[in-house]
């Protein structure tokens, strides 16, 4: 009996937590005709007539260059934020003043809210020729990532022992050799999480790609509302339910294929000397 209970309120809780998803699935399985009769969440005809659409005209607003615009600003954000905060990482975790300092800082500044910087850096981007270009979203992108980076790595290369670097430096090893062949074995489950996080808050990211791009470097988020503009006789809710799904798709089956990895580094770190 408690079992049962227990499946209930899992079952639940997910539909719960997944009914916009759930929701938004539904819609873009309507015809226009039938939304307009039956908006609730039984489906008398599933069509998949809104995807066919928006796959197939492209003439007005082009999803599979949305859809590469966001692939390639996510990667560069999310790769460069790595590289940029993995030694800044092994310096803050291997100094008391670091964890002290310099990560509550950093930490602070992310939660500012980003539209304080918004006219500034359209600013310097113009001045720079980036604007409307995937490079200057993915810099963007990169300062986004950058303090979630850092406080993941931070935490894990906390938990790495450091006897470890000490043995490796009496060996003859250098600090970049110890930061890389030592520590970053270690803390491989903390990178990953760090890209697969970094890369969905990446693709996520509206405010500057509505403000710093205009047509050749539109990422999926902010192309995805072109369709919810009224043209003719008013939105087409199973068009642009069906571009929300698909733009959703990426994120959520890199964190389906990732997940064993995510949950890894969960318990990954705590390393016996």
């Amino acid at each position: 009996m408690m079992k049962a209970l227990r499946w209930v309120v899992f079952a639940i809780a997910v539909l719960a937590m997944n009914f916009p998803i759930i929701v938004t699935l539904i819609t873009s399985l309507k015809s226009q005709r039938e939304l307009s009769t039956n908006p609730g969440l039984w489906i008398s005809r599933p069509t998949l007539d809104n995807y066919l659409e928006v796959m197939t005209q492209t003439s007005r607003f082009n999803i599979y260059a949305y859809l590469l615009n966001s692939t390639v600003a996510a990667l560069i954000g999310t790769g460069l934020a790595i590289v940029l905060a993995f030694p800044a990482a092994y310096a803050i975790a291997r100094s008391e003043a670091g964890k002290r300092l310099v990560l509550p800082i950093v930490i602070n500044l992310r939660a500012v809210p980003l539209i304080i910087f918004a006219i500034p850096l359209y600013m310097m981007y113009q001045w720079l020729g980036l604007l409307d270009t995937r490079i200057g979203l993915g810099l963007i992108l990169t300062i986004v990532n950058a303090p979630l980076a850092l406080v993941i790595l931070v935490n894990a290369i906390s938990d790495v022992p450091v006897e470890l670097d000490e043995a490796a430096k009496v060996d003859g090893a250098s600090s970049l050799q110890v930061m890389m062949m030592i520590v970053r074995p270690v803390i491989r489950p903390a990178l990953v999480t760090t890209f697969i996080f970094g890369f969905i808050t990446a693709w996520n990211e509206f405010l500057f790609g509505l403000m710093l791009t205009t047509s050749r470097a539109v990422p999926m988020t902010v192309g995805a509302s072109f369709f919810f503009a009224a043209s003719g006789g008013g939105v087409k809710w199973g068009t642009a339910s069906a571009v929300m799904m698909l733009g959703a798709l990426p994120p959520a089956l890199l964190g389906l294929v990732m997940y064993r990895q995510i949950s890894g580094s969960m318990t990954a770190g705590a390393v016996k000397g």
